[in-house]
């Protein structure tokens, strides 16, 4: 080949290493042309299958084997241009390290999109199948694995360019004290997100309300430093990670039940119903198809009001959204009214009596003809 090679530079008057080295650049060039027409069929192929978890491996591949390709072929041109010229002089040993520097930055940006293609697969998946699952849980191990590939790929590095990860480690843990310090808000709201992910009080799609702070709203996204939070008014609240290790977080999205907790006051005029009421109140409830009997259900006379004779429901609806717990509520409120009403008996309302009996025995005694006397 050799022998070939310069019968055939000497016929065009060029060195024969000048064309081996264009002879390699050649071959690299035209193989990534062929790869590139690979990877599109392979990919038009993979949109047509019903999975797409290859679809994901090709997403990894095709732009770390180009690299892969022409990073091995300018290696391969430098080994025949470094003993023939002395403005590209490379050691034997700097090229061999080049070479698997090239090997490992093309696996790692290959792993690293890879866990990107399967993650973007399963959501897709799922969302395909239209099966409930965790989007933040599968963020948070996407990047998980992400950074894993990317500190394997870096310590590797060092490793072939012979750089002591000790001395790394040394400085780090003492750059690590300074950067610790001054990022500490930076440190603790990532801490704060990873506590969200360990603990899963909410997940995104639920709605979270804290008594301590006024964050009400439905969870949008959980990023590493903060989490997205939509109010009811459709207004974005962006909520630092590091709040949530502070402040109490309700999720009513969680919730089993929704709870009637009602007070619904008679006259006292309508004492001698008030028993009668309360059983068929009571019998309304325990029959109703939308109440769920087996938790706490009361149904009792409560307290003497100051102007009612207060009766307490107390009852949980089987649903716990918002829009079907209030048509049962309405339901349940209207059936108490009208069994009120069907004893004769009426929703009492603030009313106020006002004994003049003084007034009353001065006005008998101008009637009399009595002097009222004087005003007390």
């Amino acid at each position: 080949m050799t022998e070939y090679l310069d019968r055939l530079g000497g016929l065009i008057g060029i060195p024969a290493w000048v064309l081996q080295a264009f002879l390699i650049i050649l071959a690299a060039l035209l193989l990534e042309v062929f790869y590139r027409g690979f990877i599109h069929r392979l990919e038009k192929f993979a949109k047509k299958t019903r999975r797409h978890w290859d679809d994901g491996v090709v997403y990894a591949g095709k732009r770390p084997v180009s690299l892969l390709i022409w990073w091995q072929g300018l290696v391969m041109a430098a080994r025949v241009m470094t003993p023939h010229t002395e403005l590209l002089y490379f050691s034997s040993d700097f090229l061999n390290a080049l070479q698997q520097l090239g090997l490992v930055v093309a696996a790692t940006w290959f792993f690293f999109r890879l866990a990107t293609g399967f993650e973007n697969a399963y959501v897709a998946e799922r969302q395909k199948r239209n099966v409930q699952f965790d989007i933040t849980t599968v963020s948070v191990l996407g990047r998980i694995v992400r950074i894993a590939v990317a500190l394997t790929g870096a310590l590797t590095v060092l490793s072939i360019l012979e750089i002591p990860i000790s001395g790394f480690l040394a400085a780090g843990g003492v750059g690590g004290i300074a950067v610790g310090l001054a990022a500490r808000d930076l440190l603790a709201n990532f801490f704060g997100g990873f506590m969200v992910f360990m603990d899963r009080p909410f997940s995104v799609g639920d709605w979270v309300r804290s008594p301590d702070q006024e964050i009400e709203g439905t969870v949008e996204k959980i990023g590493w430093r903060m989490t997205t939070i939509r109010k009811f008014d459709k207004r974005p609240m962006y909520v630092p990670n590091a709040t949530f290790t502070t402040i109490t977080v309700e999720n009513p999205s969680r919730m089993s039940h929704r709870r009637i907790f009602e007070h619904v006051g008679i006259r006292y005029e309508d004492q001698h119903v008030i028993g009668a009421v309360i059983d068929d109140i009571r019998s309304m409830i325990e029959n109703h198809e939308d109440l769920d009997t087996t938790q706490t259900t009361m149904v009792h006379f409560n307290v003497y009001g100051p102007h009612s004779l207060d009766i307490m429901v107390y009852c949980f609806t089987r649903t716990t959204v918002w829009t079907e717990y209030h048509a049962v509520r309405e339901d349940v409120l209207l059936k108490i009214g009208a069994i009120i009403a069907s004893h004769g008996a009426e929703i009492a309302f603030p009313t106020r009596t006002i004994k003049l009996e003084q007034a009353e025995q001065l006005a008998r005694e101008t009637d009399h003809g009595e002097s009222p006397g004087e005003p007390i």
